[in-house]
């Protein structure tokens, strides 16, 4: 199976372009739900979620949606209290969990996370503290490109996240690799003039695919979907709706090529 999504929904400046732009944001999710059966959850990795926040968002949506839950910075930026940090967040997605529209965690790493022993050991430590929920890591340097750490994930059923970025030397190449039950697929953009130079985040993020370039993406997804049970394809170049419409796109294309 295939779902594809944006990462986030809560977006202002989709207002006139997808949402109505009278709608209060309260309303967002529901009227995204209308139209996407998955989303990424971003607020959570900037602040700890708590039971309450995350049972609000779960009530907003129908039975068949799932979410993908960011991992609290704590956890991959910090990584000074693993079990600790796991324990809180863990019991936090208790109603996504028992629900059944938790799709997975994903662990987004800084450029900082280099491929060393101290970081793979990391890895299998946050695998355990995570039991046995599923689990997605993105890396942000090309050196994590490597088959002892595909095996690595393999052994671990850690999902590798595919990436589609810029083509700038150290940034991860869109390779497609399946490393667990589930599959998982980034959009960032290609916007190579804005990824280290912006003034404004949304600026690296601003970026519509043509069709030709999600074309690219259409045989190696359906690769992934032949190795796994599920692959999750989230759209992040946000500015704009733009994402909204590479999700639309995509879609059709996979069914249609």
């Amino acid at each position: 199976m295939i779902r594809i999504g944006t990462s986030g929904y809560s977006y202002k400046d989709w207002k006139g372009t997808f949402y109505p732009n009278n709608i209060d944001k309260k309303e967002m999710l529901s009227y995204y739900a209308k139209e996407f059966n998955f989303t990424e959850v971003n607020s959570t990795y900037y602040k700890m979620p708590n039971q309450y926040m995350i049972y609000n968002m779960m009530r907003k949506t129908p039975k068949n949606f799932t979410f993908v839950v960011k991992a609290f910075g704590g956890i991959t930026h910090k990584r000074d209290n693993l079990k600790r940090d796991a324990d809180i967040f863990l019991n936090s997605l208790i109603p996504l969990i028992e629900g059944k529209k938790l799709g997975c965690i994903l662990a987004q790493f800084p450029y900082s996370f280099h491929k060393t022993p101290g970081n793979i050991e990391y890895l299998k430590r946050m695998r355990e503290a995570f039991k046995d929920i599923p689990v997605a890591v993105e890396f942000r340097t090309a050196e994590w490109i490597d088959d002892k750490v595909f095996n690595l994930m393999e052994r671990e059923n850690l999902a590798f996240v595919c990436v589609d970025e810029p083509q700038i030397e150290g940034l991860l190449p869109p390779v497609a690799a399946a490393t667990a039950d589930i599959g998982y697929v980034r959009f960032h953009g290609r916007n190579a003039a804005k990824w280290y130079n912006h003034s404004e985040p949304y600026e690296r993020y601003n970026y519509l695919y043509s069709k030709e370039e999600l074309q690219e993406w259409v045989p190696k997804i359906r690769e992934l979907a032949a190795r796994t049970l599920m692959v999750f394809i989230a759209m992040n170049n946000h500015f704009n709706a733009q994402a909204v419409i590479n999700a639309r796109e995509l879609l059709e294309l996979i069914k249609t090529s």
